[in-house]
């Protein structure tokens, strides 16, 4: 896995099936517990997308590092790809929250 395109692919999927997995399977919670399952389904789903997120990039620390070499020691390359590796960890994570709102039926 070291072509760019082939990381970026992975955050993508990564932020997108953990909004989906936490979403679906924390859901099962509201049918033991005698609750509307897609309420607990979109409050998931809404809370969840900023660790979708963090754990599609491999965590913050590295992410924090990278970002500061690329600002202080000049290494433009290195954060713009960091940058694009943000972008499609979010992208992942909103997609993932839109195809829930989709499945719960509810509008923006």
């Amino acid at each position: 896995m070291n072509l760019f395109y082939e990381k970026i692919i992975l955050i993508f999927f990564t932020a997108f099936g953990v909004i989906l997995g936490a979403s679906l399977i924390g859901s099962l919670s509201g049918i033991v517990m005698n609750y509307p399952p897609y309420e607990i389904m979109l409050k998931l789903a809404q809370e969840i997308k900023i660790w979708a997120i963090v754990s599609a990039i491999g965590g913050t620390f590295t992410t924090i590092e990278i970002l500061s070499l690329g600002i202080f020691e000049g290494e433009i390359r290195t954060l713009i790809k960091q940058l694009f590796f943000l972008i499609s960890a979010f992208a992942g994570a909103h997609l993932g929250y839109m195809v829930i709102i989709y499945l719960v039926g509810k509008e923006l």
